[in-house]
């Protein structure tokens, strides 16, 4: 008769696949939602600091595909804010559009500093 207390198993030895196989899947998971490059800071200037509100309006609304100035549609922002403004660093006023992307916003702070005006407020 087969007694079980005196059945000595061989004890199995647990597979390391399977870590290995999460471990791999972690990684890649971590390098592909890594940020790469190093991030770009833009300087704004809140709407409620600075210098008052001199000159011309100058209201600029960024849209997805297109922007207004004071309403009126322009393909180039620097040209036309040139009459409008007395010095590089006199306040232009940057609100948002419906779906616009916070990378559009950006582009377009980049391209007023870009062409050397350093006042763009961004406001809601």
């Amino acid at each position: 008769m087969l007694n079980l207390a005196d059945h000595n198993p061989r004890r199995r030895r647990p597979s390391l696949t399977p870590m290995i196989d999460v471990v791999f899947l972690l990684l890649v998971f971590f390098m592909l939602a890594a940020r790469f490059g190093a991030p770009v800071s833009q300087p704004v200037e809140l709407g409620g600091q600075g210098a008052g509100y001199t000159g011309a309006p100058r209201l600029v609304t960024v849209l997805p595909d297109r922007l207004l100035l004071n309403g009126i549609e322009v393909a180039d922002l620097a040209g036309a804010l040139q009459p409008l403004v007395a010095d590089p660093s006199d306040v232009i006023a940057l609100r948002a559009g419906d779906n616009v992307t916070v990378q559009r916003l950006i582009t377009v702070l980049s391209d007023l500093r870009a062409a050397g005006y350093t006042g763009a407020a961004v406001v809601e």
